[in-house]
């Protein structure tokens, strides 16, 4: 299978290393800069526990020289996907599976909700042109349930999990998404094909929408954000009103906020993806993670008051910090 990794970060880098030394498929790197330049001198390079996994990497600076490929891995953060989409057009050829492995709401996720009417969500995708250039018929879902981090071009330090979970937009099994979970499988992930991709990334996205942004600003770790009984209070009244609008959705929350706080309470002192951004200088995610949800959720005429206070606390920070874009004219 000929794979192409756009984002060798530290999931793209994470998946595209241990697919390349798996050795069941031809992978290849769309990178620019440092990491084009790491990769071509020093290959894959993955940090774990039990040591260094190093391999040769094949990458490449533009599209057409990779050519069409059977599966392209979308590892960027939110605000590149739009230039992605400008570009991946060489890469795509007519059975190609593409495979965002990405934070939050993907631009294809409300596509055939009822209740959302027919235009993308501005906040993932202004003007339709990522659903445009990827159709949701190339698309299977994913969702990544594993901490990584890039602290270098071309080095990935992998810290914990190694859950990758695949299945159709439209829901139930097919062979294509199944081809993709055994060649995950292979390359040693914990891959699963799911039947509901749509509530598996909601679910994700249920304890993301307050951790990442409440880290982000505050500076702490995830165990400080549990410990302090006004912030966890806080997260759990936002959690509350994102999981209504699963519901909405056809994506019910089955736990209390108190069921996940304390799976998240069980990982430690850790970073979330959002602060080691902003300790990095990096923009922020915050469309896909929380200002979606105020999107879908005025869609839907619900109200969220703390999720419109998170997202205006953490859009305004981002600005102050030059970590998220200013108004626009």
């Amino acid at each position: 299978m000929k794979v192409c990794i756009i984002g060798a970060g530290a999931i793209g880098g994470y998946i595209g290393t241990r697919l390349a030394a798996a050795g069941q498929a031809q992978v290849t790197a769309l990178a620019r800069g440092a990491t084009l330049q790491a990769l071509r001198t020093q290959g894959w390079r993955l940090q774990t526990a039990n040591g260094l996994v190093q391999v040769p990497a094949r990458a490449v600076d533009r599209a057409a020289d990779a050519g069409p490929q059977d599966l392209v891995v979308i590892a960027v953060k939110g605000p590149a996907l739009s230039a992605v989409a400008r570009d991946i057009a060489p890469l795509l050829g007519a059975d190609t599976r593409v495979l965002p492995a990405m934070n939050g709401v993907p631009w294809w996720f409300c596509e055939g909700l009822p209740g959302l009417g027919e235009r993308a969500l501005d906040s993932v995708d202004p003007g339709g042109c990522i659903r445009e250039a990827i159709p949701l018929s190339r698309v299977l879902g994913c969702v990544v349930h594993a901490s990584t981090a890039c602290p270098e071009p071309g080095l990935v330090q992998h810290r914990m999990g190694a859950g990758l979970i695949v299945g159709e937009p439209a829901g139930g099994h097919s062979p294509r998404a199944q081809a993709v979970v055994d060649l995950l499988a292979q390359a040693g992930f914990d891959a699963t094909h799911s039947a509901d991709i749509r509530q598996d990334i909601w679910y994700k996205l249920w304890g993301n929408l307050t951790m990442n942004p409440v880290s982000a600003l505050t500076g702490a770790t995830i165990d400080r954000v549990l410990a302090d009984p006004l912030v966890r209070g806080f997260c759990s009244a936002a959690m509350a009103e994102a999981a209504l609008v699963g519901e909405r959705l056809g994506c019910p929350i089955t736990q209390t906020p108190e069921d996940r706080h304390a799976v998240t309470a069980r990982l430690g002192a850790f970073k979330s993806s959002m602060l080691q951004d902003v300790e990095a200088g990096r923009s922020i995610e915050l469309d896909s993670i929380v200002t979606a949800v105020h999107e879908i959720a005025r869609r839907l005429g619900i109200a969220t008051p703390n999720i419109d206070a998170l997202l205006g606390l953490a859009r305004l920070f981002g600005r102050v910090h030059g970590l998220y874009p200013e108004v626009q004219a």
